[in-house]
């Protein structure tokens, strides 16, 4: 038995459950045994959860320990101890052998892998069949209890309530756990790094280049680790170029879509502007490479800069702006939308023009919202890949030249886990201390943020 056929299982059972609470408490109210405490519906969603739930928790929690126990058993084998020692083609052959055991491939090219098929084939089917057996047994067993509360006093309302809050708070907890294993991943392979090369330098040097810590004569070297010219790029693009094209364009959209603006022009517009927040990044890395770039490189041969070159921070920053400009215009669009229109008629009955009420009472009110609006797209520019990659470059250099090649801490990530790496090397541990220091910025800034949004929304609800 496949955990597939288990879960098909699970959820007929779940379902006649269902059906037959709900049939029985319509009966009960049929035939006259006194007023439902409640609705047969809610009986019926009782019996479900009581008869799904437990059983698919079980097989969630079951398919990593059958895999341990197939790979375990699998190895035990006759046939498995033939296996290299090798790590990495012993996990080639045991992964071949589980495609020709499941079907999903015909034939295998390994010998190996076709020769403890069988085993792999056999040993799923044992394991399978032992924890789709107790899966099932779970529903059948939670199917049974639900049916027998099924009367007229039983407040199954109650029940499916505490049954979604409990599911409600298990996807609570899921985020929050997902974050903090996000964390310590990081924290402890940067742990690893900052044992091997010290903190002071990697926060403070301004030389980067990895590879060449690799050489023979350079075993121990630290000095190849400073990650300045890194983060100054994440800066010099994301929030410095970037900001510069899209907190114009987005706050001066903003404002005319809010206030000049007719209602039929901004129900075509808007919709419009808020269809670049769903372009790929990669579609943007493309526009840049091909249009923006070589535009950008004439212009600096143009106006007499020779060191103008096809990958740069201005052509990367550009697009990137364009990007977040819907970020910064959605939220300043509710920012303002949200200021009384008390304040405004207030300012136009004293006499001053639109353009004034807007400078002088509409955009002071609104700021708290526009600023976080800011730092959301800020954050969100200072994680972008892609458009770095095609436009800007792979260069680590420490420049203010807006038309050089510079790169960003998410580009060096991608560069150093690129292919097969082994996670006990300095160059490789580097991408996770520059990810949890990306990390810790980009927290900061989305809790900023949140601070300036909530007092916001608490002024003006």
């Amino acid at each position: 038995m496949t955990l597939f056929l288990a879960l098909v299982l699970v959820v007929l059972v779940a379902a006649a459950a269902a059906y037959l609470a709900r049939s029985r408490a319509a009966g009960l109210r049929a035939s006259g045994g006194g007023r439902l405490n409640s609705l047969p519906g809610y009986h019926a969603a009782f019996a479900f959860l009581w008869a799904a739930v437990p059983a698919l928790l079980f097989l969630a929690a079951w398919a990593p320990i059958q895999e341990q126990l197939v790979n375990g058993a699998v190895l035990a084998s006759a046939a498995g101890r033939q296996l290299p020692d090798f790590d990495l083609a012993r996990a080639n052959i045991l992964g071949e052998a589980y495609q020709l055991a499941t079907g999903q491939i015909a034939a295998a090219i390994s010998p190996d892998a076709a020769r403890i098929a069988p085993v792999y084939r056999e040993a799923l089917g044992r394991y399978g069949l032992i924890g789709g057996g107790f899966a099932l047994l779970l529903a059948i067993a939670g199917a049974a209890w639900a049916l027998t509360r099924v009367r007229a006093t039983f407040r199954a309302r109650s029940g499916v309530e505490k049954w979604l809050m409990g599911l409600l708070v298990a996807a609570s907890l899921i985020a929050i756990l997902t974050t903090l294993g996000i964390v310590l991943s990081l924290l402890f392979e940067s742990l690893r790094f900052f044992s091997m090369v010290p903190a002071t330098d990697f926060l403070f040097g301004t030389q980067w280049s990895p590879q060449t810590a690799l050489r023979a004569d350079q075993a121990g070297s630290s000095g190849a680790f400073g990650s300045i010219p890194l983060f100054w790029g994440t800066v010099f693009i994301g929030a410095i170029i970037a900001m510069i094209v899209a907190i114009p364009l987005g706050l001066m959209s903003a404002i005319f879509l809010t206030q000049y603006a007719p209602a039929r022009l901004r129900s075509v517009l808007k919709p419009m502007l808020e269809i670049l927040a769903g372009v790929p990044t990669v579609v943007y890395g493309y526009f840049a490479a091909l249009t923006v770039a070589p535009l950008v490189r004439d212009l600096g041969l143009g106006i007499g800069i020779s060191s103008a070159s096809s990958e740069s921070a201005l052509a990367a920053g550009l697009v990137m702006g364009i990007m977040i400009i819907p970020f910064v215009s959605s939220m300043a669009d509710d920012s303002i939308a949200a200021v009384p229109q008390a304040m405004r008629d207030g300012s136009l009955a004293m006499g001053a023009t639109r353009s004034e009420t807007i400078r002088k009472v509409i955009l002071p009110a609104a700021l708290p919202g526009v600023v976080g609006g800011v730092l959301l797209a800020v954050s969100r520019a200072i994680g972008e890949t892609m458009i770095v990659v095609m436009a800007a470059g792979l260069s680590a250099n420490l420049t203010a030249n807006p038309f050089n090649s510079v790169t960003t801490v998410t580009t060096q990530i991608v560069q150093l886990l690129t292919g097969d790496q082994e996670f006990d090397s300095p160059k490789t541990l580097a991408a996770f201390a520059l990810g949890l220091v990306l990390f810790v910025v980009t927290l900061l800034l989305n809790l900023i943020a949140l601070h300036v949004v909530r007092r916001y929304r608490e002024a003006y609800e």
